[in-house]
């Protein structure tokens, strides 16, 4: 399976488990945790959806034009969603503020993904 077929499943796994998770926050945890505590769920899930479609666009955009430095910044805005969103869903599930700390470094994984897509991108065309 090719890199772009490979990213584009991924992708639509993430929006899938967005989804589900989304739901999964609305109503089961809704009256377990804070107010707080739910609002931060709701930020991993949005950010999770919004990078899943970048993934999915990025890996349609390699089926149709191979390169290495969009599969790079691909690959960085995975991992830094599963840092981000996934710091965050077990900061709410475990409630360990500590963990919380690790969110930032998914941050700055995500952005440099977007910064090194957009690099490839200038440089492409």
């Amino acid at each position: 399976m090719s890199h772009s077929r490979r990213l584009t499943a991924v992708a639509a796994l993430l929006a899938g488990l967005s989804v589900a998770l989304g739901a999964f926050g609305s109503h089961a945890l809704e009256t377990l945790v804070t107010p707080q505590r739910l609002d931060t769920w709701d930020t991993a899930v949005h950010y999770q959806m919004f990078h899943a479609l970048a993934l999915l666009w990025s890996g349609l955009y390699l089926q149709h034009y191979p390169h290495r430095g969009v599969l790079t910044s691909a690959l960085l805005i995975l991992a830094g969603t599963l840092i981000f969103s996934g710091s965050l869903y077990a900061l709410v599930l475990l409630d360990v503020p500590a963990l919380g700390a690790i969110t930032p470094i998914g941050g700055v994984i995500l952005i440099t993904g977007w910064f090194t897509l957009a690099w490839h991108l200038a440089r492409r065309h």
